[in-house]
């Protein structure tokens, strides 16, 4: 469809591709910025916030906004790629809209706003927020669901120029339900602290998990210091032990503790023994769960387990083989299986007779430049750890080196790291205007 002739929603714009007249992409829609006014008009729509190459967004104007076909939006080809800043006029549709309880003028009832309508001024570029589509029976998400629906003009309902206390965040997270984990954690990081709890909160702790690994430390520390504890325990649980011990390392000491109290046993173990050792050791980064298998199990066994969906490509790259028992620390290390190994040999093979002896396990206080340097020799993406007496503590993988070879901001650099920045003539004059333009 052209810009102008349909009303677009908010929703159907997150995470649509932007893309210059030549059909190359610029990056992709996060959110759209709107800009309250007095008196209950329209709200304007100065821009989109645009996400581009490593993660930094930028602003769009929309007077720069040519049309949107086949959910693509398509500009002019000139972006200031300037990171972009919220001033204090300008408010997000998807960050801080969504979710919120309002009144219907008419009839002073509750509704949940679920989706926000812009439409095109007739004959110009500027864009106007007039139409809120909203859900009576606003609350607990069984009222949501069962609740009828209704679009209705922005003047029509009051509360959405002002912050609110407990604002829930499903209509948010169901704007960005296919984000990868790390795509979700750079949401969260660019929104405001109110909104990053209240998305955190609506999470399930395995989806929070993922995303919390992928957030900078003082974000992890901030959003799991704002969870009952309780429910810090349970998502601490669900995190991948090195990254939990990593999180917990942050905390203060007394934190640290009542949460490791708090965790199943099971599951606080392996992490309390990460926590013993230097954090830039092979012992301090190593993950407690690689895939470990028995002498006599199959080449069909172990395929199964490197099927597993949930497991990262370098612990999948190979598989390492101990006397029972397999969970760590295991019984003696007996060598490791290389993923293209596994393919090279019938399913019925024991992988105890294709293990690979010549790639000697490093002990656990091996510091982070002999690591690298290690895999870096062998050309491998995953190391073994052992104990004085032999047995498997767990594994290194290249990632977990990368974390810690890069620096400590990394992942707030990531989203402000400038390339090959084009200030257009007339720089910040990029129609944000006042609150009244």
């Amino acid at each position: 469809m052209v810009l102008g002739t349909q009303r677009v929603f908010v929703s159907h714009l997150s995470g649509v591709a932007v893309f210059d007249p030549v059909g190359d992409q610029v990056g992709r829609v996060r959110d759209v910025v709107a800009m309250l006014r007095v008196g209950g008009r329209p709200p304007r729509v100065p821009g989109l916030v645009v996400e581009v190459v490593s993660r930094r967004r930028v602003f769009l104007p929309m007077t720069r906004v040519t049309g949107v076909a086949s959910g693509q939006v398509i500009t002019t080809g000139v972006v200031n790629m300037r990171r972009f800043e919220q001033r204090p006029t300008e408010t997000l549709v998807l960050g801080e809209l969504l979710d919120r309880q309002v009144t219907l003028v008419e009839t002073g009832e509750k509704v949940t706003v679920l989706d926000i309508g812009l439409t095109q001024v007739p004959g110009r570029r500027d864009w106007l927020i007039d139409k809120v589509f909203v859900r009576r029976g606003g609350g607990g998400l069984r009222r949501r669901r069962s609740g009828e629906t209704l679009t209705v003009d922005w003047s029509a309902v009051t509360g959405l120029s002002m912050e609110e206390e407990g604002q829930g965040a499903a209509n948010l997270l169901a704007t960005f339900e296919q984000l990868r984990p790390a795509d979700l954690a750079n949401v969260l990081h660019h929104l405001s602290p109110k909104r990053r709890a209240e998305v955190a909160a609506a999470l399930d702790d395995d989806r929070l998990a993922d995303v919390l690994e992928e957030l900078p430390d003082d974000d992890q520390v901030e959003i799991l210091g704002k969870l009952k504890e309780e429910r810090a325990a349970d998502v601490l649980e669900a995190m991948d032990p090195d990254d939990a011990a990593d999180l917990l390392s942050e905390l203060p000491e007394g934190d640290m503790n009542r949460l490791l109290e708090l965790m199943e046993p099971q599951d606080a173990a392996p992490v309390r023994r990460l926590l013993t050792y230097e954090e830039r050791t092979a012992g301090g980064m190593m993950t407690t769960e690689p895939i470990v298998l028995r002498p006599d199990a199959t080449v069909a066994d172990a395929l199964a387990r490197v099927r597993v969906q949930d497991l990262s490509a370098p612990l999948a790259a190979q598989v390492y083989v101990c006397r029972p028992p397999e969970e760590t620390p295991t019984g003696k290390y007996l060598g490791l299986v290389h993923f293209q190994r596994l393919l090279r040999e019938p399913p019925g093979t024991l992988v105890g007779s294709v293990v690979d002896t010549d790639l000697r396990p490093l002990p656990p206080d091996t510091p982070l430049p002999t690591l690298t340097s290690y895999l870096a020799a062998y050309n491998i993406v995953s190391v073994p750890v052992v104990d004085e007496s032999g047995s498997l503590l767990g594994a290194v993988t290249v990632d977990d080196v990368l974390d810690h070879l890069l620096p400590d901001d990394w992942r707030e650099a990531a989203a402000r790291e400038t390339f090959a920045v084009h200030e257009p003539m007339e720089s910040r004059r990029d129609g944000r205007g006042t609150a009244d333009g």
